[in-house]
């Protein structure tokens, strides 16, 4: 079975640090997989997870249509690394209230029995309702063409 990655997570070789203002200094900002320093990249982690919330669907209605708003200010201000840690949180909403509706505990991996991991089992259908809002949301954020012309910017850039 596969084990989870953060059990062999090497901080000195992770881009993200929490020490840098990506504000002061985008250029040391990488896109990255998924949603990797999205708990990391100040001040946007301030800015931006003070409204991530996914409990359920009315709360991660509030929730994506604010962060939703952030990606726009960001685009408008010609923000890329504002708005990719929006798009980041947008997927981050689907992926956790998914992992909820998946697994109740939220929970996936044993780490009790060498890591292996758990048996879905019901989870919690209003995880799974707002695991789909914060999903269309990402998804109208990925479509953006200003945001896909900045990303392109952005990786011929700076990587």
């Amino acid at each position: 079975m596969e084990k989870p990655s953060y059990l062999n997570f090497e901080a000195d070789k992770y881009y993200w640090k929490p020490d840098i203002d990506y504000r002061k200094h985008p250029e040391l900002y990488r896109v990255g997989k998924g949603e990797q320093g999205v708990l990391i990249c100040e001040p946007y982690k301030t800015e931006i997870g003070r409204y991530w919330r996914f409990k359920d669907s009315a709360i991660a209605t509030e929730s994506s249509e604010k962060i939703f708003d952030l990606f726009t200010y960001y685009l408008d201000a010609n923000d890329f690394v504002g708005a990719d840690m929006v798009r980041k949180y947008l997927q981050m909403g689907y992926t956790r209230a998914r992992r909820y509706a998946n697994y109740k505990s939220g929970k996936k991996y044993d780490k009790e029995n060498n890591y292996n991991q758990l048996e879905r089992d019901t989870g919690d259908p209003e995880k799974a309702a707002a695991a789909e809002i914060f999903y269309k949301k990402w998804k109208l954020a990925e479509s953006s063409d200003l945001y896909t012309t900045l990303k392109k910017e952005w990786k011929n850039n700076y990587g």
